[in-house]
């Protein structure tokens, strides 16, 4: 089993390592001195964080709802929220776009604000592939919380928003923590829903993964490379430090 999981693990870095000698440090130096490349990288910083904190609001109360409560339709809900996970994402991209195309969706755009081939479409699209994400795994947690934190607390005197926000969401921090943390990760990774409704302009929704796509498209094999790596050291950061900071609780 051991012998498996280290050639699994070399496989990876060494695709990392093969990427980063085929590049250089001259390459990445460049890469991260471009005006374009920052602005990937800032773009693909804002847009995340953004998903993120909406995705993990939304998640919550979703996930508590499907794990707490008994209603009609409960398997069918649970069912279509898993879609973004098992859809590819241009798939759900094309659905978003095609939405904005009708009444309703021009209405939406006309009287709030644009989505398509616009900035806040990227923020959308990365929602609805990550806040699935989030939601499977603040399910589980709220499965396995003991309810009878929730009735001792109501013996106090707690109210259900009381105990929901004092005792539940406290003790279910480390699912939070998580969650947050997969749906940043995905969102930063996203590409084939946003490039379907933000498009893929340079410099106005040039994310990473739309940055790596166009630059590959004019075979700039170089810059490609140097991209990928800042989104590796960027990802495994990120990961790396949280997994320390929430301890034994497993992200997925």
């Amino acid at each position: 089993m051991g012998v498996i999981l280290l050639i699994l693990f070399f496989f990876f870095v060494g695709l990392i390592v093969v990427t980063f000698l085929y590049t250089g440090g001259g390459e990445i130096i460049s890469a991260l001195s471009s005006e374009e490349t920052l602005f990937a990288i800032k773009l693909s910083l804002l847009t995340a964080t953004i998903t993120t904190i909406i995705s993990v609001l939304v998640a919550i109360p979703a996930a508590y709802a499907l794990s707490k409560f008994d209603f009609p339709g409960e398997d069918v809900i649970d069912s279509t929220l898993n879609l973004p996970i098992v859809l590819p994402p241009v798939a759900v991209g094309a659905i978003l776009l095609i939405f904005f195309t009708t009444p309703p969706g021009a209405t939406v755009e006309s009287v709030f604000v644009r989505f398509t081939y616009a900035v806040p479409g990227i923020i959308l699209a990365q929602f609805v592939i990550v806040t699935a994400l989030a939601i499977r795994v603040l399910k589980p947690a709220f499965d396995d919380f003991d309810s009878e934190y929730e009735n001792v607390a109501r013996t106090l005197g707690y109210n259900k928003f009381q105990t929901f926000f004092k005792v539940t969401l406290p003790m279910c921090k480390k699912a939070i923590i998580a969650a947050g943390v997969l749906a940043w990760a995905r969102a930063i990774g996203e590409f084939g829903a946003t490039v379907m409704l933000a498009g893929a302009t340079r410099m106005k929704t040039e994310t990473m993964p739309i940055s790596i796509f166009l630059n590959m498209a004019e075979a700039d094999v170089a810059q490609v490379a140097a991209l990928i790596l800042i989104t590796i050291g960027i990802s495994i950061s990120v990961l790396y430090v949280t997994k320390k900071v929430i301890g034994g609780f497993r992200l997925w």
